[in-house]
């Protein structure tokens, strides 16, 4: 084993016993449910989900602006403008999240973090979709209740993101596999 070897950090090389998904299963989970997912080795997924956490994020700032603000109408509508821009980006983002967890084996690790990821970016679409509810009821400000509401659920979009990475970048879901990811490092 090469120093390089050593120092990277990983699973274990000794060969344990293994339960649960086998080879097929875990090439499955990198494979897509329909063209609409994503070509292999290319998900759509991740890129759909930059349009949520854009706008939303963008809606936080526009809030705190707006709290600062002498006359914050504008920033209040535009915080709207943008939670609603948030919400239906993340529809779309949920079709191809679910086609692509709909691929990973059910009794598995990857699939409990799966639901959780989903459970929690449901959660956080309800409490946007609430929050722009009680903004519709008071245009001229940014109500305290719809910015808590925000701030939580952008909090769990943050531990639902780090989840997703995980899914991806741990366990390669939706990744191309090693056979794959090997041709981009060999020399001609």
């Amino acid at each position: 084993m090469s120093g390089v070897d050593a120092a990277m950090p990983g699973p274990s090389t000794a060969s344990a016993p293994r339960r649960g998904a086998s080879f097929l299963a875990m090439r499955a989970a990198k494979m897509p449910r329909a063209i609409v997912a994503g070509p292999y080795g290319h998900p759509f997924h991740p890129v759909a989900v930059t349009i949520p956490i854009g706008a939303w994020s963008s809606s936080l700032v526009f809030d705190l602006l707006g709290l600062a603000a002498d006359d914050p109408r504008s920033f209040a509508t535009g915080s709207r403008w943008l939670i609603a821009i948030g919400l239906g980006g993340a529809v779309g983002a949920s079709v191809l999240g679910l086609l692509d967890m709909s691929r990973i084996p059910k009794g598995t690790p990857a699939r409990r973090t799966a639901l959780v990821h989903l459970t929690l970016n449901v959660t956080a679409m309800v409490l946007f979709s609430i929050g722009l509810f009680v903004r519709m009821l008071d245009l001229g400000r940014v109500p305290g209740v719809a910015l808590a509401l925000s701030l939580i659920a952008a909090s769990g979009l943050s531990v639902s993101g780090w989840l997703g990475g995980k899914l991806a970048y741990r366990w390669g879901v939706r990744v191309a596999d090693e056979h794959t990811q090997r041709e981009g490092f060999e020399t001609a």
